[in-house]
């Protein structure tokens, strides 16, 4: 397994920015941007959450997809080696480990459905899972906000989410407050972090 660099990420996004350009590029950033701080306010790997939060969404780099980035991420960053980052591009959309929760359109065939259901069931989530599917419930293009702030906007766009999903969302949030004591907001930042 190849250990992944700021500096490699950084390159991964932008080429990936390039060949798809759009508001997911800047969300990126903000997630590995809160990413970052928060996990060194708990002990873990500042260096690892960042990089694993810039690559969360580089199935975009394949196009405007739904379903298929989370695919198409997690195929990419295999094929090159980085399991830690394909399993976040897996898990980050999925916080209850079940294609059940996704909100979007299912744009792959039903077989590459079944290969994400059987990954999924598969992979086994620590805290940079967990800290990544956070932190991407509460970045958007243009910055941090409130959590159920960003939920309500995703419920808004699709026309609903999945109380589960919610409930869930919220219940991390509590716990990285709890090894942090003290509120996401005020460890994620507002800014995008130069790394």
């Amino acid at each position: 397994m190849c250990k992944l660099s700021v500096s490699e990420a950084k390159q991964m996004l932008a080429e990936a920015a390039r060949l798809n350009p759009g508001p997911w590029v800047r969300h990126s950033e903000y997630v590995a941007a809160a990413a970052g701080r928060i996990a060194a306010r708990c002990g873990l790997d500042a260096e690892k959450a960042y990089t694993l939060g810039l690559l969360h969404d580089i199935g975009r780099r394949f196009g405007t997809g739904h379903i298929a980035h989370v695919y198409d991420g997690y195929r990419y960053l295999i094929k090159l080696g980085y399991a830690d980052a394909a399993r976040i591009a897996l898990t980050h959309s999925f916080n209850n480990g079940s294609l059940d929760d996704y909100i979007g359109n299912y744009d792959i065939s039903a077989e590459k459905q079944q290969k994400l259901s059987a990954l999924l069931a598969a992979a086994e989530c620590d805290d940079y899972d967990r800290l990544i599917q956070l932190c991407d419930a509460i970045a958007t293009a243009d910055g941090i906000v409130a959590i159920e702030e960003r939920m309500n906007d995703v419920k808004r766009r699709y026309g609903f989410y999945p109380q589960r999903k919610w409930d869930k969302n919220i219940e991390l949030k509590r716990y990285f407050e709890d090894k942090m004591n003290c509120c996401i907001y005020d460890a994620a930042g507002t800014d995008i972090a130069e790394n």
